[in-house]
């Protein structure tokens, strides 16, 4: 929709100060989105105009933009609306327009939206309504007298009580229909409200997963979201009955004094004390619960889609392990364990199985099997699946690389999740189509330790299990975020078109999935690209979407060393004019002269010389001095094992690394090397007040912990990032 320039300027200036920026840097993403550049390209190569707004921010105002839109587009339709009833007015109209909620609109065009039949317009039906306003004059002459004026038997009113009761009902829809009165019902329950949960009477929850909920109760305002979303699961699974319980006597008070307006004396008073009851109890409260319950969610569920959403950023920022041949085991019991060994680049080699755990027990075959793997592929690595089996079988593992001699081989538990969801998708059908769907995930296990990201964007993002309730929020926000997570770091990462898959390349800005489809269709036709320019030449890839992708994609083996970075065809004369300013050439890139030439340079008085803005320069000078980079190598690499333990073998007080499996509110999973992940609960993340865990840790992390608890009956380790203080004699 097209705004006035007052209007958009007005917004614009007020998203910037709801996120802390400057309006010229929301002026200039909101144009540069206007003109179709995606987030990621944004970000990396306008930075001169968005004063270096990162993609997370650009997509901050993004939303607020969008949401500013709607409730734009939403104001002009109540205008309309209320207009062709012949009631706007200048004030209401001014109200309206004046106000910055969606729900504060609702709330305006509430006394004109078209109702279905309720007991007050069936009142009106009756002619009541002139009763319900001499009622509100607050008279001073007889109820019963005036209330009798309306007897009719044509129109059911029969009895004075009839009519007073219509006329209530008519005073009460108006009070539910007063924005004020809407306004600090709402405002006054989420403040002192106390949510409460019960156990249904015939409730059925045998694994006494609601158990808590039984009878509990907290402040609405203070309820954090976890819980939020488990009351709702308990609700939805008819395990729970939940109720807000809100100060009644207070707010049916403050209802009356509105509608008395200081004349107590009036002969309407209890008339209209029984008129606001009924609209509090039989309107107002249960909208407003309704609301609350509503509003609670969405802030429960946008902190669920934030958590996991860090937990996917984290995931997929996961440092490859490369130039290794890996062994992919995924574990099983019956069907015995599917193994995949890959070469360095992921091609397979080798599929089998082996089948060291219940029922067949072959441990010794089993050993022999995988040695003899070992030894033929020169294996240094072994990734086993964290699923059914996975401790028996990292058992048999640790146990049968003790006996290898000539080199040290390790391995590492994988988290598996979503791999049987790629392994029997089309996706995995077009790779594979002779390999069985356990021997795709064994393949999939193995290349998620050689590549996390580009093996895990082959998975719906909601299948990484790296989340808390994510079946408990809205599916289609969630899509969105996570999706634009797997943009932002596929984007970051940078991509090798060579060898990138479909499944990655879709991720890439600028490329759709029939676009990403056709660079590999002519890569697999002509072979493999020469050139960044060569992309120009694929089928459905316009100059807006290269110009999008081209510094994304990278071209380990063109001729032209600048295609194999980050930088954008678009700089290449100033990355060469850079070079030739301080005595270089491209074929001086990677060597230590060039490397202490580029860290002498003045960014601002050469940023000047040829003509380019100063973020631009420090990136094509960040990438001149280590070419070829991959951010991911930066980050600790995964913890390495070459034994295990058992949970009876912890000790209180017992001090471990761990790798850091899944952040939900409350605390941490940790992988410590036994059959269950450990929890370090939030107060025990560091010393002080924590805010939330993602402050603290993040998934993949490799942390130092101390036992603090074994529960082996229930499976629970209780673990703490604290060092215990130690007490002098």
């Amino acid at each position: 929709m097209t705004l006035r320039q007052e209007e958009q300027d007005r917004i614009l200036t007020q998203i910037g100060k709801d996120l802390g920026l400057k309006t010229k840097q929301v002026q200039q993403v909101i144009r540069l989105l206007a003109e179709d550049n995606t987030i990621p390209f944004i970000a990396r190569y306008r930075k001169e105009l968005t004063g270096g707004l990162n993609e997370v921010e650009i997509n901050a105002i993004h939303e607020k933009w969008q949401y500013a839109l709607h409730l734009q587009q939403r104001k002009e339709e109540i205008i309309r609306l209320i207009d062709e009833q012949g009631k706007l007015t200048d004030a209401l109209r001014a109200e309206i327009e004046a106000a910055e909620k969606l729900q504060e609109v609702e709330d305006l065009y509430l006394p004109y939206k078209q109702k279905r039949r309720t007991r007050a317009t069936i009142a009106k039906e009756k002619g009541l309504e002139p009763l319900s306003e001499w009622l509100l004059t607050k008279p001073e002459t007889s109820v019963e007298a005036e209330a009798a004026k309306y007897l009719s038997d044509e129109l059911g009113v029969k009895t004075i009580e009839d009519a007073l009761e219509g006329a209530r009902d008519i005073i009460a829809e108006k009070i539910s229909d007063d924005a004020d009165v809407r306004k600090y019902v709402r405002d006054i329950t989420f403040r002192k409200g106390i949510i409460k949960t019960e156990k249904k009477k015939k409730a059925e929850d045998p694994r006494f997963v609601y158990e808590m909920y039984y009878d509990y109760e907290e402040k609405v305002n203070q309820i954090v979201p976890h819980r939020v979303l488990a009351i709702n699961r308990g609700e939805k699974e008819e395990v729970l009955k939940v109720a807000i319980a809100a100060p009644e006597e207070d707010i049916i008070a403050w209802i009356e004094r509105r509608l008395l307006q200081g004349k107590t004396e009036t002969t309407a008073r209890a008339e209209l004390s029984a008129a606001a009851k009924d609209a509090y109890k039989r309107l107002v409260a249960p909208a407003i619960e309704r609301e609350i319950r509503q509003s609670l969610t969405e802030a429960a569920e946008t902190q669920a889609i934030h958590v996991f959403s860090e937990n996917l950023r984290q995931l997929l920022m996961q440092p490859p392990i490369k130039n290794k041949i890996v062994l992919g085991v995924d574990p099983a019991y019956r069907t015995g364990c599917k193994l995949a060994v890959v070469d360095a680049t992921g091609k397979v080699l080798h599929i089998g199985v082996i089948y060291p755990t219940p029922p067949k027990s072959d441990i010794e075959g089993s050993r022999k099997t995988v040695l003899s793997l070992i030894d033929q592929y020169h294996i240094e690595m072994i990734a086993i699946g964290n699923g059914t089996a996975s401790r028996e079988t990292e058992q048999f593992i640790a146990e049968t690389i003790k006996e290898v001699k000539d080199r040290n081989v390790y391995y590492l538990i994988v988290n598996e999740a979503g791999a049987s969801v790629y392994s029997a998708s089309e996706l995995a059908r077009e790779e594979f189509p002779d390999l069985q769907t356990e021997e795709r995930s064994a393949v999939s296990i193995a290349r998620r330790l050689q590549d996390p990201l580009a093996e895990l964007v082959k998975i719906d993002p909601k299948s990484v299990g790296v989340g808390q309730y994510q079946h408990d929020v809205s599916q289609k926000a969630l899509g969105e975020s996570l999706r634009f997570v797997v943009e932002t770091v596929v984007n970051r990462v940078g991509v090798n078109v060579n060898t990138a898959s479909v499944a990655l390349l879709q991720y890439v800005a600028g490329l759709t999935k029939t676009t990403a489809k056709n660079i590999v269709k002519r890569r697999e036709e002509l072979g493999p690209y020469q050139s960044r320019e060569e992309l120009k030449s694929v089928p459905r890839l316009g100059e807006k979407s290269y110009q999008q992708c081209a510094g994304f994609l990278q071209v380990p083996d063109s001729e032209n060393i600048l295609d194999r970075t980050p930088i954008h065809p678009e700089s290449y004369p100033a990355a060469v004019a850079l070079l030739e300013h301080i005595g270089a050439s491209l074929d001086d890139i990677g060597t230590e002269t060039l490397k202490e030439k580029l860290r002498s340079v003045r960014v601002s008085h050469m940023a000047r010389e040829i003509n380019i803005g100063e973020p631009t320069l420090r990136d094509i000078i960040d990438a001149l001095l280590r070419p070829g980079r991959d951010p991911r190598d930066e980050l600790p690499k995964p913890l390495l094992r070459t034994d295990v333990l058992d949970i009876q073998d912890l000790k209180v007080g017992m001090v471990l690394e761990g790798t850091v499996r899944n952040v939900v509110d409350f605390g941490a999973f940790v992988d410590i090397g036994v059959k269950q992940d450990g929890l370090v609960h939030i107060s025990k993340l560091k010393e002080g007040y924590v805010k939330h865990p993602l402050d603290v840790v993040h998934t993949g992390q490799i942390v130092k912990v101390w036992v603090e608890g074994v529960d082996v009956q229930k499976g629970r380790i209780s673990l703490s990032m604290i060092p215990p203080k130690t007490t002098s004699e």
